[in-house]
């Protein structure tokens, strides 16, 4: 039999490893600025067309590459990182496998410029497929100037797995943003299209992240700082009033090297104990600094995630120091021993403050004083007063008591209590029972909320269960997509126009987005700067609604979307109408509640929301007998 095992050619072993470590152009992108900052740059420049699909070029001053570096640099397994294997676990460098820059010019059209800053010529590279096209001296830059073109020219399944661009420039700036942060000593910027996304001078790690988050981010910021003999913690964690609904703003780097990890991040999150909303994730970004013969950042084909000889070790450390920065900068709720607590001072031991419901106590006794009595029935400023009434009704309340004690109870209630005591309250008046039918004599029919989040809704054959922010999130949706389809729309005009600023990122994704959230109703123009201007709202949204917190709601359940096989205009429609529905623990008014029903059921799919939560639930008499028979 022939031998038939054979050594694959270069070019279709740098498409292999394509597969593994060139995703898509955010991963060019990675590549290409890790290199940059290996070759110790003080500055790098990135530049973007088409979403990296039709160029991704990287500019840096670093050290540059001899002629015979510059040709070697595109061999496979070829590095300056490494020498022998025991250099894997001393690794301080972004790089160090020697395939990215194979593998990119195995799929892509690669041209390199590059100069040692004491030579006089640099060298320039044209190399098509893994094929070298040219090689040649020229005149250039000291450092390095590569650009990556026509991305997967010859792998056309894989460019037409690619994205739509708002996506892929979305990754983009997601590993933009990670390699600025860990290096905020670097000056960086980014330019799509000819328009420059972010310029990040320089300085210090606060003053990077606003860079990048936007100026409001500076006040949401907690540092963070704990140093033990087993590693190094730094960096910032968010307050937890200004956590949001979706992820994105959770970053860890060990050992300046960005990682994903969600036993981390569980850490963080124990730290905020109680604090967080419910379901929401807050911003941090955190440095780990750590012997690199602890860690093994080899398990990943994108080196994302990583391996620590005592992970349990990080947890404790991550959580404690957590703790410890919300806890020194008084975010978490202290308790003081030293006060008093007594009943007199009216203590609510921690609980909301809430108005009681107005009753009336009477008895025979006080029959005859009705105005004392229905003194406690008014909701009153003076607190005072209404301590001093309700004080006199629980006298009233438990006289008797001790003589009913000493008796041991033996008669009757009635006769030992003396007073016959009638708690009333402003419902005691309404719906009395019919004692022949045992029904109550007014229909209730009248839907009513529970705990301002459902409402209950009476049918003929029982009743209906509805989920009032679903509900009004499917009827927000079907009529955005038909406002979008039809190019109909009502805009309310602001009195006085409103300014917002946005992080760079959600700025680029706004431009991108105003004719069709426009089309919606809103009236936003682009003021620069990341900033917009809003001369006028949809009219159907509610009043009262802050314009700002649904415009940054509507670009975060797009980004949150964007990766669904989703049109855009379908996406605009479902993210709008998560953030402008009512909210759960509103209150809601009976005609209110009445349209929303009627709405819902107007629709073309009242069952489901747009991601799909059950609008409402049905229940009939006799499955509520039966649950009574089997209780």
């Amino acid at each position: 039999m022939p031998d038939i095992i054979q050594l694959l050619p270069d070019s279709i072993a740098n498409q292999i490893a394509a597969g593994e470590v060139i995703q898509r152009p955010a991963s060019v992108v990675k590549e290409l600025m890790e290199n940059a900052i290996d070759a110790g740059a003080t500055s790098v420049k990135l530049i973007v067309k088409d979403a990296g699909k039709t160029l991704i070029q990287v500019i840096d001053d670093g050290c540059g590459m001899s002629e015979t570096d510059a040709r070697m640099c595109f061999e496979r397994h070829a590095t300056s990182k490494i020498r022998a294997a025991k250099d894997l676990f001393a690794i301080r460098t972004m790089g160090f496998r020697g395939e990215a820059m194979a593998s990119i010019a195995a799929v892509a059209h690669v041209e390199m410029r590059s100069k040692l800053h004491n030579e006089d010529l640099g060298t320039r590279l044209v190399i098509e497929g893994s094929e070298v096209k040219i090689q040649e001296a020229c005149q250039c830059a000291g450092g390095t100037n590569i650009s990556v073109k026509n991305l997967f020219f010859n792998i056309p399944a894989r460019r037409n797995f690619l994205k739509s661009n708002t996506v892929e420039m979305r990754h983009i700036m997601d590993e933009f943003q990670r390699i600025a942060i860990a290096h905020s000593d670097i000056f960086f910027s980014l330019h799509h299209n000819n328009t420059e996304v972010f310029h990040l001078p320089a300085g210090k790690l606060r003053q990077r992240i606003v860079g990048i988050f936007g100026n409001n981010s500076n006040k949401k910021l907690v540092p963070l700082t704990e140093e033990t003999d087993a590693l190094k913690l730094y960096g910032f964690i968010g307050k937890p009033e200004f956590a949001k609904k979706t992820r994105g703003e959770q970053l860890f780097f060990v050992n300046q090297r960005f990682i994903k990890s969600g036993y981390l991040n569980h850490a963080i999150i124990t730290g905020y104990e109680d604090l967080l909303p419910k379901e929401t994730f807050p911003l941090y970004v955190i440095f780990i600094e750590i012997d690199p013969a602890k860690i093994d950042i080899n398990v990943h084909p994108t080196k994302q995630e990583i391996k620590f000889d005592d992970e349990r070790l990080v947890y404790n450390y991550l959580k404690v120091a957590a703790r410890h920065a919300l806890g020194q900068y008084s975010i978490t709720p202290t308790l003081d021993f030293e006060q008093e607590i007594s009943f007199s001072q009216a203590q609510n031991f921690g609980l909301p403050k809430r108005d009681p419901i107005p009753f009336t106590i009477e008895s025979k006794a006080t029959s005859g004083n009705r105005s004392d009595s229905s003194a406690g029935s008014s909701f009153s400023p003076n607190r005072t007063e209404r301590e001093k009434s309700n004080q006199k009704n629980w006298q009233i309340l438990y006289e008797g008591l001790d003589e009913f004690e000493k008796d041991g109870g033996k008669d009757s209630p009635a006769e030992n209590m003396g007073d016959t005591i009638t708690i009333e309250s402003k419902w005691s008046s309404e719906n009395e029972m019919d004692d022949d039918a045992q029904t109550f004599s007014k229909e209730q029919k009248e839907p009513y909320q529970i705990h301002s989040t459902y409402i209950v809704s009476q049918i003929k054959s029982g009743f209906l269960l509805i989920d009032q922010q679903a509900a009004h999130e499917r009827i927000l949706y079907e009529q955005y997509l038909t406002v979008l389809d039809n190019q109909e729309t009502y805009t309310q005009k602001e009195l006085f126009a409103k300014n917002i600023t946005l992080s760079p990122v959600d700025a680029a994704v706004l431009t991108e987005l105003l004719p069709q959230i426009n089309q919606l109703g809103f009236d936003i123009r682009g003021f620069g700067n990341e900033t917009f201007v809003i001369h006028g709202v949809p009219a159907n949204l509610k009043s009262g609604q802050d314009e700002q917190k649904v415009i940054e709601t509507l670009l975060e359940q797009y980004k949150r979307n964007t990766e669904l096989k989703l049109g855009i205009q379908e996406n605009i429609a479902r993210s709008m109408a998560r953030s402008a529905a009512i909210k759960r623990g509103q209150n809601l008014t009976v005609t209110e509640m009445k349209e929303l029903i009627d709405k819902l059921f107007a629709c073309l799919v009242p069952f489901k929301s747009p991601t799909g939560r059950n609008c409402f639930l049905s229940y009939d008499m006799e499955e509520l007998e039966n649950r009574f028979k089997n209780s």
